[in-house]
């Protein structure tokens, strides 16, 4: 299960990132009118999604991993949005207020697959 929500996250984020260099998606530079986007903050979530996608298919462990670093990051991230306002995130990362609670979202959603959610447990043998 959480090697498909790894995958989905790794697709969602190359979306995202990709639609950020849509001029039709971006009015005013913002995604879908909402989310503060420019090139720094659509390569960050490239970036994501690549390594979303690479640890779903190393191991449990490195995906693991990676929700509770992602999940850290983001929570981060969050904060600092909160705290500096609408000014680009260390200079460079454009971010609003959309960006930041969607932010919190994503932290909560990461550090719980990467905390919280209970191991798969292997299949068990079926006898005849």
């Amino acid at each position: 299960m959480l090697k498909n929500i790894a995958i989905a996250f790794g697709i969602v984020f190359i979306i995202v990132g990709i639609l950020g260099f849509v001029s039709a998606v971006t009015p005013n530079g913002l995604l879908l009118g909402y989310f503060e986007v420019n090139p720094a903050h659509n390569v960050v979530h490239l970036a994501t999604g690549v390594v979303a996608l690479i640890v779903a298919f190393a191991s449990e462990k490195a995906m693991r991993l990676f929700f509770q670093i992602f999940g850290v990051i983001y929570a981060l991230v969050a904060l600092m949005g909160f705290f500096m306002g609408n000014q680009p995130l260390l200079g460079i990362v454009a971010i609003n207020a959309a960006d930041n609670w969607l932010h919190v979202l994503i932290a909560i959603v990461a550090l719980y697959l990467g905390f919280g959610m209970k191991a798969a447990e292997p299949a068990a043998a079926t006898t005849t």
